[in-house]
């Protein structure tokens, strides 16, 4: 007999809808053999000898026979331990009877235990919504992925822990309650201050402008400074000052870390700006994602987030030249011989670095026991394209014991939050005058940093005396074309900070003092 059920499996941060066929035939002659064919990777080829073992536990007769399970559409791979479920059920289905409403209009996903519990799966969230996209009536997910996936309106969501409970559900014999969530309710109940404050930073007001700057037009930045100034300090409290996720900001940010597993059982939506800070030690792959089973990478979860690299130059450098293309587009697309993924990756890299090898150059107290050759080849391990892609460059000097004794709290970043945001809307009301499709179009655009050449020439073209500036300060520093752009765009988020129409000469003089690397003196 024939049976079919509806399951799904992830690609990128989407899913793919695969159709489960169970035919079982009795053995005569010859010894019961089961096969699986529609390109199953490893994992799904050992899923029959999980499903016995679960069958048999759970008190379910099991005859063997002739079994051929079909995962369609054949010329997908399918990955992954979230088939086992719906094939346990197929396998049943075919054996005792023929035909249910619930196997039609209900999508499985889980894995099993050997003692037939259904443990959790990755990607649970991207597959309701496809499973609502495509007008299931229910899902039927492991306990541990109900919460998650039942964020998805207008989708019944049924969290099951044992595999027992499931046949007892498609058989009729037991009713299961779907798990409700009031996505908007939680998702702004959840959305709350962070923990850490730029109140506790002392002194240091010339970096934590940059940082507003940063913060209010989306801009990368990179601090340059000795051991101990703070840097990581004040780029952990980066996300305080960012605008809070709208929900469709939240949505997609949670797909990604559903795919990844890195979601908690009883999380829904995520309600904060994430934050990534990989060691530097970190390979290629780890950063812009892919492997062999693909997964996102450091760079994608942190998308609508900060992406934070400490001790910048003791990365790789070509593991850092990877992040070139991904900064510019937004987006990251692994190819390899069996797959092509597209991962999103709208992120504020943060980075932090030693001025030299012993850390100490140009610091007041302190002596540096660099030669400036070593200066020379520390800092080039940092490439000139990927400075060129982060647009403020920040000096940090260590803060002297008379401020850091003080007891006085730094402004908070409840008040830093307030004027990004107030930047942020007039960004949001000037992009949305653009037509759809114009230089990335309507709703693509969300900030400063993401402008296009066209959108440079029309928000951010300076006066006469604001270019003759520019000028000159291209030609002294000997700036590139990029770093022509980068200026521009933090000069139009200053501006913004200030509610200025137009962008004038003390704006352009600021952005361009946040180009320090690019000057030739540096490090000598």
């Amino acid at each position: 007999m024939l049976s079919k059920l509806n399951s799904a499996t992830v690609d990128g941060i989407a899913a793919l809808h695969v159709t489960i066929e169970v035919d079982v035939r009795v053995a005569e002659k010859e010894a019961p053999r089961t096969i699986i064919v529609g390109l199953p990777d490893s994992s799904v080829k050992e899923s029959y000898s999980r499903i016995q073992a679960a069958l048999a536990n759970s008190g379910i007769q099991h005859n063997p026979q002739h079994i051929v399970i079909n995962l369609a559409p054949g010329d997908i791979r399918k990955e992954g331990t979230g088939f086992d479920l719906p094939i346990a059920v197929g396998i049943v289905a075919a054996n005792s009877f023929s035909d249910n409403d619930i196997l039609r209009t209900h999508m499985f996903v889980g894995e099993l235990s050997l003692d037939g519990s259904v443990k959790p799966i990755r990607g649970a969230l991207p597959i309701a919504i496809m499973a609502r996209k495509m007008g299931y009536e229910g899902l039927i997910v492991p306990e541990a992925n109900a919460h998650e996936a039942a964020v998805v309106n207008m989708l019944k969501v049924y969290g099951v822990s044992t595999l027992s409970q499931v046949m007892a559900y498609v058989n009729g014999i037991e009713k299961l309650q779907p798990t409700i969530v009031d996505t908007r309710a939680e998702f702004y109940a959840h959305q709350g201050h962070s923990d850490l404050d730029f109140a506790d930073v002392k002194g240091q007001d010339s970096v934590k402008r940059a940082f507003e700057i940063a913060a209010a037009g989306g801009h990368n930045l990179i601090m340059i400074g000795p051991p101990g100034a703070g840097k990581s300090m004040m780029a952990r409290r980066l996300p305080s000052i960012l605008p809070p996720l709208s929900l469709s900001e939240s949505l997609e940010t949670t797909q990604i870390h559903s795919v990844a597993g890195k979601l908690k059982g009883d999380t829904g939506l995520i309600t904060e700006r994430p934050f990534r800070s990989p060691h530097h030690t970190v390979s290629q792959v780890a950063l812009v994602g892919g492997g062999a089973s693909p997964m996102p990478g450091e760079i994608s979860l942190a998308h609508n987030g900060v992406l934070f690299l400490d001790e910048l130059p003791e990365f790789q450098r070509s593991t850092l030249e990877v992040l070139r293309q991904p900064l510019e587009d937004r987006h990251i697309t692994v190819t390899r011989a069996k797959y092509s993924i597209d991962y999103p990756a709208n992120v504020m890299l943060v980075a932090a670095m030693n001025p030299c090898p012993c850390g100490y150059y140009n610091h007041p107290t302190k002596q540096c026991q660099c030669t400036p050759g070593q200066i020379t080849k520390y800092m080039s391990r940092i490439s000139g394209p990927l400075l060129d892609r982060i647009d403020i460059h920040c000096e940090i000097q260590a803060v002297p014991f008379a401020q850091l004794s003080q007891m006085k709290p730094g402004e908070p970043s409840a008040a830093i939050r307030e004027r990004v945001i107030r930047a942020r809307n007039i960004q949001t009301e000037r992009f949305s005058s653009l037509p759809t499709g114009e230089g990335g179009g309507r709703g693509r655009i969300h900030c400063n940093a993401m402008m296009t050449e066209r959108m440079l020439h029309e928000f951010a073209e300076p006066d006469a005396a604001s270019l003759d500036m520019l000028r000159m300060a291209m030609e002294r520093l000997k700036l590139s074309a990029r770093a022509y752009s980068r200026i521009l765009k933090v000069a139009r988020t200053i501006a913004d900070l200030e509610a200025s129409t137009d962008i004038h000469t003390h704006h352009l003089a600021e952005a361009i003092g946040y180009r320090n690397l690019d000057r030739e003196s540096w490090g000598q």
